[in-house]
């Protein structure tokens, strides 16, 4: 008698994949939103006149490193879903579904993000 199947183990893997590319695009948000918090107050500041003080420009590294940060919780995220769906019984795996789809999806937006961190990087704060 063959073992039974569970196609929903590899389901539950890909909805973590997902949930962890979730939280890196929030977290690439939210570094974007931080690394570019410092312009909107020097264009707050030269609208008002000059009223707003504008210190260092620590938001702009702050949110570059989140930036990183979020690509870096993506890449590897893809890559440990793709070394535990490797590791799956045959038996487990959905029938025409393809596999790889989701991986190298989570690799585009890790690379897409890193991308990101590399203009944040290069443009001025």
């Amino acid at each position: 008698m063959p073992p039974s199947t569970d196609p929903r183990i590899f389901f539950a893997s890909e909805r973590t994949l997902l949930a962890w590319l979730r939280t890196g695009i929030a977290i690439v948000g939210l570094g974007f939103v931080v690394s570019r918090f410092g312009l909107f107050l020097r264009i707050l500041g030269t609208e008002s006149g000059g009223h707003v003080q504008v210190g260092p420009p620590f938001s702009h590294y702050i949110g570059l490193v989140l930036v990183a940060l979020g690509a870096l919780s993506m890449g590897v995220a893809a890559f440990q879903h793709a070394h535990y769906v490797a590791r799956l019984p045959e038996e487990d795996d959905p029938r025409h579904y393809p596999r790889a789809w989701a991986f190298w999806f989570g690799v585009l937006l890790a690379l897409a993000s890193a991308a990101l961190a590399a203009y944040l990087a290069v443009t001025p704060p």
